[in-house]
């Protein structure tokens, strides 16, 4: 916490000590890393305080997202644990930051997200800081909403059969009839102890994660910045056994057991599929 601390100190302004000079020789090289990190941080603050703000009564407002655009070098250069480091050590010192702004002001969002991109305009050493308010305007968080279990409209049932009208050339209309889909099986989606969503599953293997504008997502899910666009893949073999790869950077847990990244593990629809907070489980036919 030593180096948190240093950078803290060293956005508020309360100590002019350079970290660079601050080290010893053999530690160089690391110093020049912490001083990028506390440059990002300063500017990621900036933004922070330039977007956040306070109505009469109400609660402290600060954007949910914070996007940090790399030159491809650096890019390069902050990859695996280091990069895990970096964000993790933006959103500790940010979040303090946060909270310090807002004073005696409670604030209105209990969470936010730091997320390093690429800007293959940038030169080595540049790097540009974006704020996001509406999370679906941001290009990693834009999923497709779950259904709302308070809807008057029917649920979607899979064994109904689809009939849509196609209008031909010569004005006539004829009835299309699509075959009925059939799901291969059901995964229940719960968060905080509440089953929010049971999902029928139609394809041999889906994605699950937050999405984006440019990567969607078969099985979506949405609310914690901790889940990757692409957190998992869930797949079932001509067998009928289920399989599931981790490739998110937090965390897959099945069972309490932390998968590895990008290896498959056979997984059964007793199991618990941990992803953030939310769970799986996978509901055979």
């Amino acid at each position: 916490m030593g180096l948190l601390e240093a950078i803290r100190r060293w956005i508020d302004g309360e100590t002019g000590e350079d970290l660079l000079e601050a080290a010893d020789d053999h530690a160089k090289p690391r110093r020049v890393w912490e001083e990028f990190l506390v440059k990002i941080a300063r500017e990621v603050e900036a933004a922070m305080q330039r977007e956040m703000f306070t109505p009469p009564g109400g609660p402290t407002y600060i954007p949910r997202e914070y996007i940090v655009y790399l030159s491809p070098d650096d890019d390069k250069d902050w990859q695996g644990d280091k990069r895990r480091g970096l964000e993790q050590g933006l959103f500790h010192v940010l979040s303090e930051r946060a909270r310090e702004l807002s004073g005696q002001t409670q604030l209105a969002v209990k969470s936010f997200a730091v997320e390093l991109r690429v800007d293959g305009t940038l030169n080595k050493g540049e790097f540009r800081v974006q704020a996001v308010w509406d999370e679906t305007e941001s290009g990693h968080t834009m999923v497709t909403p779950r259904v709302d279990p308070g809807r008057t409209a029917p649920a979607f049932n899979p064994n109904d059969t689809v009939v849509e009208k196609a209008t031909e050339s010569s004005e006539s209309e004829q009835t299309v009839v699509r075959p009925k889909a059939t799901a291969l099986y059901s995964v229940e989606v719960w968060r905080d102890g509440v089953r929010e969503a049971v999902v029928p599953i139609m394809k041999n293997e889906i994605t699950i994660g937050r999405g984006s504008r440019s990567i969607s997502v078969d099985l979506p899910v949405k609310g914690d910045p901790e889940v990757s666009r692409v957190h998992a893949v869930l797949s079932r073999d001509n067998e009928g056994r289920y399989w599931l790869v981790a490739k998110g950077r937090n965390p897959t847990v099945v069972n309490g057991r932390e998968l590895t990244r990008e290896e498959p593990t056979e997984v059964s629809p007793d199991q618990k599929i941990a992803i953030c907070n939310f769970v799986l489980r996978i509901q055979p036919r």
